[in-house]
């Protein structure tokens, strides 16, 4: 089986546009910046042979907000200069009752399947709740970036980070 750092994507990969203390996904790509140490951080955990993906809500979609076009847009510019294996998008809102939203773990359990994955070898990284509580649900070890945004806290996290690249060091275990 295989190992995978399962990463939610703004605010982990990319900056979160931060209003009112609440994180929110760049508006399109123009306005899309990938965080310090992300480039290196994402490198060395795939060269050590990491499967790496990522899992994003990006609910604007259902909303009407945003279209698909424009979170792609992001997404594959990420995906060409990362090494990203794999995408899991969720497009859906709260309500809508889908399990590949976080933090429901429907996205991380597909990827498993699909890629062979050992969940309690793996990780998942996120700076919101809704991320480390779908890795716990999924079985991961979970790793919280905290921002200390103005909004719910995970309950219980196994390693609190301030990046990525903190993040890294403690999956390679250095």
């Amino acid at each position: 089986m295989r190992r995978a750092v399962f990463l939610d994507r703004d605010g982990v990969i990319n900056r979160a546009v931060v209003r009112d203390g609440k994180p929110y996904p760049p508006a399109n790509l123009a306005e899309m910046e990938i965080l310090p140490g992300v480039s290196n951080a994402m490198t060395a955990l795939h060269s050590e042979g990491w499967l790496l993906i990522v899992v994003t809500n990006q609910p604007d979609v259902a909303r009407g907000t945003k279209s698909v076009a424009e979170v792609e847009s992001i997404n594959q510019y990420l995906q060409q200069v990362l090494p990203i294996d794999e995408f899991r998008t969720c497009y859906h809102d709260s309500g809508d009752g889908c399990d590949c939203r976080k933090p429901l773990p429907g996205a991380l359990l597909a990827a498993a399947k699909t890629h062979d994955i050992d969940l309690s070898a793996s990780y998942m990284v996120g700076d919101r709740w809704r991320d480390t509580e779908a890795g716990e649900r999924a079985g991961c070890q979970t790793i919280f970036i905290d921002y200390g945004y103005f909004e719910k806290q995970p309950q219980s996290i196994r390693f609190r980070v301030q990046s990525l690249a903190e993040a890294a060091i403690i999956i390679l275990g250095k």
